[in-house]
């Protein structure tokens, strides 16, 4: 590709970087809340002791993977759409339409920061649960990175179709909010899905965050994840993605 070519995305790309970087409530929701909140309930001793019905690992230790969920949920659901909306709502995208510059520029480059942003955040996660309370890093590192892969892919397809069929960022607010809060109780962020009844699990596992508990679940604790799990985690990108392409508006 060449360089004219490259330069307006690259442009874009720097621009809404700069953006990204003056959101500090952005910032703080998808970078700083789940690192605050694991260390809030790493300080909780109970959670700390291990626990025989979930074969002997500590709450702490099944949370981790859950707060890497919630990074990716948050920019997902409800970083990303709002931003999106307002561009659309506001004429950009229409503008942008008649310059060099396609839209899709655009929303890639939101899917790339937003997404980037989810990852960083469960590097840090990682990391602090490690040094600070001990918990041992995957031991299925590449299970664990292509499950963390596929439940963004899912997570920023989700956040694709809110952004579709939402007139104003408001409206898109509304709707990542409303499904922000089932998405975190899939994906175990009151109980966690290996604590589940059966019936309850088996549900929550055919969900995107529910299937992706258990994935990086299964390898921070050294397993391949289940193949059924990342196939739901697969389904679930390919088809919100093909959702958000047939129902997305650029004005």
């Amino acid at each position: 590709m060449s360089a004219t070519a490259t330069s307006p995305y690259v442009a874009v790309l720097r621009t809404e970087a700069r953006l990204f970087g003056r959101e500090p409530g952005t910032l703080f929701w998808a970078l700083g809340f789940p690192p605050i909140l694991l260390v809030i309930l790493g300080s909780i001793p109970s959670f700390r002791d291990p626990e025989p019905g979930l074969g002997g690992l500590r709450m702490i230790d099944v949370y981790v993977p859950v707060l890497v969920l919630v990074a990716v949920i948050m920019t997902g659901l409800q970083t990303m759409p709002p931003v999106l909306t307002g561009y659309r709502e506001r004429g950009i995208l229409r503008r942008m339409s008649t310059t060099p510059v396609r839209p899709s520029a655009l929303l890639s480059t939101q899917m790339i920061l937003n997404g980037g942003a989810a990852l960083v955040s469960a590097v840090v996660c990682l990391t602090i649960g490690r040094l600070a309370f001990g918990v041992p890093l995957p031991s299925q590192p590449l299970g664990y990175v292509l499950a963390l892969l596929l439940t963004s892919a899912a997570a920023l397809a989700f956040g694709a179709v809110i952004t579709a069929v939402a007139r104003t960022a408001k409206i898109a607010t509304a709707i990542g909010s409303a499904a922000f809060f089932p998405s975190l109780f899939c994906a175990g962020m009151w109980l966690p899905v290996q604590a589940m009844p059966d019936l309850m699990a088996r549900i929550v596992t055919l969900t995107p965050f529910g299937a992706a508990a258990e994935a990086l679940g299964e390898a921070a604790t050294g397993d391949w994840p289940a193949w059924s799990h990342l196939g739901v985690l697969a389904a679930w990108a390919v088809v919100l993605s093909a959702a958000a392409v047939r129902w997305f508006r650029w004005e």
